[in-house]
C-alpha cells in the first residue's frame, strides 16, 4: 500500500512538472539590433554640451549667492548677510515653484550630540521660516538636523568651527 502511495506521488509530481515545461514557440523572434542612440543624454548639467538644466541643482548652485547660511557660536538666528543669501535663494524659488528643498542644520563639534541635533534643527528651521515669510511655500521645504556628524571642514581651531555651523540648502531632483 506505501509502494502504491509512493508510485502514485512521484507520478502526479512528474506531471505537474511536465505540465509547466515550455514549449518552444515555432517561430523565434528576430535577435536584437543594436541602435544608435538619438536622444542627448541629459542629468543635472543638461545636455552634454555642458548647459545647465533650468530649475536644477547646477542651475541653483549657478544663480544663488550661496547655499549655505553660516551663523555664530550657539546661534541660530538671521543676521544680514544670511538675509542676502537666503533672498537670492528665495529669488530663485520664486521663479521655479515646483521646486522642492531641504534645509541641513548643522554645528560644530562642541556641545553634547542632543545639544547638537537641537541646535542643528533650530538653524534648519530659521533659514526656513525665512524662507517661507518671503513667499515660498513651507510645503515645499523641508528640514534636517546632522548636529556635528557632517562637517564641512576638520579641525578643532575657530576657523574650522566657524565653517561648521551652517545651514546648508539642498535642491531636491
Amino acid at each position: 500500500m506505501a509502494k502504491l502511495k509512493t508510485t502514485l506521488l512521484v507520478a502526479a509530481c512528474g506531471l505537474a512538472i511536465a505540465a509547466c515545461a515550455k514549449k518552444r514557440p515555432e517561430v523565434l523572434p528576430p535577435a536584437p539590433v543594436e541602435t544608435p542612440a538619438t536622444e542627448t543624454p541629459t542629468g543635472p548639467t543638461g545636455p552634454a554640451t555642458g548647459e545647465v538644466t533650468p530649475g536644477s541643482a547646477a542651475d541653483f548652485q549657478r544663480s544663488v549667492t550661496s547655499n549655505t547660511v553660516l551663523f555664530g557660536l550657539d546661534q541660530y538666528d538671521i543676521d544680514p548677510a544670511a538675509r542676502a543669501i537666503l533672498d537670492s535663494q528665495a529669488q530663485w524659488l520664486v521663479r521655479y515653484p515646483n521646486v522642492r528643498i531641504t534645509i541641513e542644520g548643522h554645528c560644530d563639534e562642541r556641545g553634547t550630540r542632543e545639544y547638537n541635533l537641537g541646535l542643528g534643527d533650530r538653524r534648519a528651521n530659521a533659514a526656513k521660516n525665512y524662507l517661507a515669510a518671503k513667499g515660498i511655500a513651507p510645503a515645499r521645504i523641508t528640514t534636517i538636523s546632522y548636529g556635528s556628524e557632517r562637517p564641512a571642514a576638520t579641525g578643532s581651531d575657530e576657523q574650522a568651527w566657524a565653517q561648521n555651523r551652517r545651514a546648508v540648502t539642498i535642491v531636491l531632483n
